[in-house]
């Protein structure tokens, strides 16, 4: 399995939004290195759900149900999307503040590639996101 996170504006499309449809297609990724991770998630795939701009913390848990696909936003055959559904709320929100001051996550992609939309996570870093979400 693989961890990922993937970053949404609360107020385009939230957490709240997801767990009210059950599940949505990941669209709109214009960015070919998040592109190549939205190829790269397989079936069961674990998401950190992350809201951008407004809150910048981590909400929930989310999991891929469908791995990738046309994106249906564009014609250009260049973009993918892929269909996740929630898993959980977090219970305490992660913020990037408490990321940025957690040892152990200096190194996430979302503070060295922090305009990447969809980026890797190490299993390690996952784990330690959840033990501070509960």
């Amino acid at each position: 399995m693989n961890y990922w996170l993937i970053k949404s504006e609360p107020n385009k499309y939230s957490w709240d939004d997801l767990l009210k449809e059950g599940s949505t297609a990941w669209t709109g990724v214009r960015n070919y290195a998040a592109r190549n991770n939205l190829r790269d998630m397989k079936l069961g795939d674990k998401l950190l759900f992350y809201h951008s701009n407004i809150g910048k913390e981590i909400v929930g848990i989310a999991k891929v149900v469908q791995t990738h696909f046309q994106d249906p936003t564009t014609d250009e055959d260049a973009w993918l999307a892929v269909q996740v559904a929630p898993v959980k709320a977090l219970k305490n929100p992660v913020s990037l503040a408490t990321i940025k001051a957690t040892a152990a996550l200096k190194e996430m992609e979302l503070i060295k590639l922090s305009r990447l939309s969809v980026s890797r996570v190490k299993k390690e870093e996952f784990e330690l996101l959840l033990a501070l979400g509960k």
